[in-house]
């Protein structure tokens, strides 16, 4: 950080609102009117406090149909100062309104999850028909997991993220992890199994797979788990997916290999029945991607497919941990 940019932020934090802000958006992505909740001030007082440490890089805003969730900055000349004021301020979880803050957080994370149950519930039905005709979701996991192997998973994204899972298993290995999808009731799934795991480094955001909202070379893994055959253009989706990978980065795409059950079309809307292989290596080196390998997992009668593909050029060497410094962060058209 430049010494402007730390009096920027020291004067930002330097008020008692800001601070329990702060120390608020470390521990969850909230939205003005939860924080408004939790803090028992007016939208207004609220929203001008959030715009002061926005414009100081001291939190992430990151845009979700007509809300907007904040969160403490992961990137940029803020962070920094961020995380250090966020470790200053770990005690006021114990102290004066603090304690009461947090009280009223605990009550917000709550509810988080009692809806995302309830949506879950009513959608189980549909989920768990899709998964008798396949292999088990945890050898899939497992497969991956075992692919993408001890190489370091550094600065993470999971191209509809659904219901959080990916990153639920991968997140703890990436510096950094960000799940985008386009449904918000698969967001609000997502946030409340990443909040129930303890993973402060990830993050999901609302977002198009064909148009992600980051600069090339940002992510050193993608992952695009079941979602290609919902996808109209899958070709595209892979290129985009790789444009955002940094030279020697990987993409691993989960998908079903070519299959007749047509009935999956007009019960569960996809668009596709199944891949090959030569479609996968096709769109990899179509995207400038270099296939790496191909696993099948054979289920009855849909067969699940792992195909792995890296950017050409030197790794950068990421980070193997939860970390602080990532790729940017702002904020599948994804189907849900």
């Amino acid at each position: 950080m430049t010494p402007e940019s730390i009096l920027i932020g020291l004067r930002a934090a330097a008020e008692p609102t800001r601070l329990r802000l702060i120390a608020l958006c470390a521990e969850a992505e909230l939205t003005v009117r939860e924080l408004t909740q939790i803090l028992g001030q007016s939208q207004p007082r609220v929203s001008r406090h959030l715009k002061v440490l926005c414009d100081a890089g001291l939190l992430d805003r990151a845009a979700e149909g007509t809300s907007a969730y904040f969160r403490v900055a992961r990137n940029g000349e803020g962070a920094e100062l961020a995380h250090l004021l966020t470790a200053l301020l770990a005690g006021e979880r114990h102290a004066g309104d603090g304690s009461l803050d947090f009280e009223r957080l605990d009550a917000v994370k709550q509810a988080r999850a009692a809806a995302a149950a309830a949506f879950f519930r009513a959608n189980a039905a549909q989920w768990d028909k899709i998964r008798s005709l396949h292999v088990d979701e945890a050898e899939v996991e497992r497969a991956l997991t075992e692919r993408l192997g001890a190489e370091p998973i550094g600065d993470l994204l999971d191209i509809g993220t659904g219901t959080g899972r990916i990153l639920e298993i991968l997140g703890s290995r990436a510096a950094n992890g960000t799940g985008v999808d386009q449904s918000r009731e698969m967001l609000a799934m997502a946030r409340a199994r990443l909040e129930r795991a303890g993973l402060r480094n990830c993050a999901v955001r609302q977002g198009d797979m064909y148009q992600l909202p980051w600069p090339g070379r940002s992510f050193d893994t993608v992952v695009i788990h079941q979602v290609l055959h919902y996808a109209e253009h899958p070709a595209a989706a892979v290129a985009e997916a790789a444009r955002v990978l940094r030279p020697g980065g990987r993409l691993a795409v989960v998908d079903f290999a070519p299959h007749n059950l047509g009935s999956l079309r007009e019960d569960y809307a996809h668009r596709h029945l199944g891949f090959s292989d030569a479609d996968l290596n096709r769109w990899c080196r179509q995207a400038g991607m270099a296939p790496l390998d191909v696993v099948h997992l054979a289920g009855k009668p849909l067969t699940v497919t792992l195909w792995l593909g890296r950017r050409p050029g030197a790794a950068s060497k990421p980070a193997s941990g939860t970390g602080r410094k990532a790729a940017p962060a702002p904020e599948r058209r994804i189907p849900a």
